[in-house]
């Protein structure tokens, strides 16, 4: 990111160019995009241009308004402009044709830039040295993103998806198979959607952009596959005896299955002829098909081309995904009105769980706000998430949040009522003590505020994993209620390292 600069000249200069700038204003020139360095995207809307108020002493005005030199900068100004928002909106590889255009325009405007003459004047030559410097700055940014890191493995992630859609649907469909629709595949492709949620773009909107479109399709892709598997269990279709209706359904029902394929093949990529509009040219014209059908009032018949109606709006509305990402701002969370009401949870249970500790560490068990986390609990199940998986990831944290206050509470109330009789079993006893210190580390957890190369990270880590080696070392010599015991604490102290790493691993929307 390039950082913006301002040049400042001697006091005598600087009287003498306020009076030119004055003079300037009132003719009313238009602002330039040259007076400061690109900012990688800062002074840009995704991918419209803000108007920044800048400081008079930072603001710069031509030498000639009708000097050659000036007036070619203009036009390259111009360019730049119309450049500018493309460039950081791009969410694309270097690979793609989009990029290498945009590269060989940016570069054709720097040589330009590099063969304006300035005549020795200094003037000038900071003209010139500013717009190749916001040239350059969006050169820099172009490449910055279509090879970072992030956007590499949102393409790894994408590819695995495609190659999974095209080995288990797609392709044994082309061939006049069946596709191997099963709980294995959805797992499969869930785990994908969690892997791409928690890839993180540092706020850039082109990564942002990427890892949205690719989000979405999955999605798509896994929602058209679960409304598909129940299909397969229906005792459909009817016979063609039946009525004379029921063998076009049949036939419509066949292509329904066709343009489900190609639906799937479209959202990864998969089919490079077909297109979202030609699809749903395809789709409308059956629902028309159907919508002529005389069914002569039998509720069977109805119902049969109901559900086939049902499942090509259910098509149709994943055929809208072409343009998703460049004409909406869902990809920027920050402002989507779900997120905006996990995070005002998230603030009321940062309140509740610094008094949570903040009583414990006196010893006061009086402050238990189990039914205010309850309630947290009920609102944040009703967060609309619009099937958004970061929205969904979202939430769960924000869940994972509350119910480790609540966890925390329900051990240290079992703790403080606890009265072991003198027939305990000293097994069930050595897994209680390893409970007490358990207690004591969830709160060091709970008020845990840095990152995982912290020195208290890796001492917490270090006596939470030895807690589990304690308990692993715990012998219930045959006692069942020490078995059981015993397993409860090792799930309680995997679930504290867990929500250690969630705490750390600066996930973001």
């Amino acid at each position: 990111m390039i950082k913006r600069c301002a040049y400042h000249f001697s006091a005598a200069v600087t009287m003498g160019k306020a009076r030119r700038k004055t003079r300037s204003r009132r003719q009313g020139p238009g602002k330039s995009l040259f007076g400061k360095p690109f900012d990688g995207g800062k002074r840009m809307d995704h991918g419209g241009p803000q108007d920044q108020q800048q400081h008079p002493a930072e603001q710069q005005q031509p030498y000639h308004p009708q000097h050659p030199a000036m007036m070619r900068l203009y036009e390259v100004q111009k360019e730049v402009s119309t450049l500018g928002p493309q460039v950081c909106t791009f969410s694309g590889l270097q690979n793609d044709r989009e990029y290498k255009r945009m590269e060989r325009e940016l570069t054709q405007l720097l040589l330009q830039v590099d063969q304006v003459d300035t005549e020795g004047k200094l003037e000038l030559q900071g003209a010139r040295k500013r717009a190749a410097q916001e040239v350059e700055g969006l050169l820099r940014y172009l490449e910055e993103n279509a090879s970072h890191p992030s956007r590499l493995a949102i393409e790894d992630l994408s590819i695995a998806a495609r190659e999974l859609v095209d080995e288990r649907v797609v392709a044994p469909q082309r061939a006049g198979g069946v596709a191997e629709i099963n709980d294995e595949l959805v797992d499969a492709l869930q785990e994908l959607v969690l892997r791409l949620t928690q890839i993180k773009t540092e706020g850039r909107v082109p990564l942002r952009k990427a890892r949205y479109r690719a989000l979405t399709r999955l999605c798509a892709v896994q929602d058209v596959l679960e409304s598909r598997t129940p299909q397969q269990t229906l005792s459909l279709p009817l016979s063609g005896d039946t009525h004379e209706a029921v063998n076009r359904i049949n036939q419509v029902m066949v292509k329904v299955s066709m343009a489900r394929s190609q639906l799937l093949a479209l959202l990864m990529g998969l089919s490079g002829r077909d297109s979202c509009a030609h699809l749903s040219r395809i789709l409308t014209e059956l629902q028309v098909e159907l919508d002529a059908l005389d069914v002569s009032g039998n509720a069977a018949i109805r119902n049969y081309r109901k559900q086939v109606v049902e499942e090509i709006n259910g098509l149709l509305k994943h055929l809208d995904l072409e343009g998703e990402g460049d004409d909406t701002r869902r990809y920027d969370l920050a402002q989507n009105n779900s997120i905006r009401e996990i995070e005002a949870v998230r603030a009321h249970v940062s309140h509740l769980r610094e008094g949570v500790l903040r009583h414990c560490v006196v010893g006061d068990l009086s402050f238990r706000p189990k039914a205010e986390l309850q309630s947290l609990l009920t609102h944040l199940d009703q967060v609309d998430t619009a099937k958004n998986p970061c929205i969904r990831e979202a939430r769960r944290r924000a869940v994972v949040e509350v119910q480790a206050i609540i966890t925390f509470l329900d051990l240290r109330e079992a703790l403080v009522c606890r009265q072991p009789g003198p027939e305990e079993h000293p097994s069930h006893r050595a897994v209680w003590l390893v409970l007490g210190s358990l207690s004591d580390l969830q709160a060091q957890v709970l008020g845990f505020d840095g990152k995982r190369a912290d020195k208290s990270y890796m001492m917490l880590e270090e006596l939470l994993t030895k807690q589990l080696l304690a308990l692993d070392a715990v012998d219930p010599q045959g006692d069942t209620s020490t078995k059981v015991a015993r397993k409860q604490a090792v799930k309680f102290a995997q679930n504290i390292l867990n929500y250690l790493d969630m705490k750390t691993d600066e996930w973001e929307y």
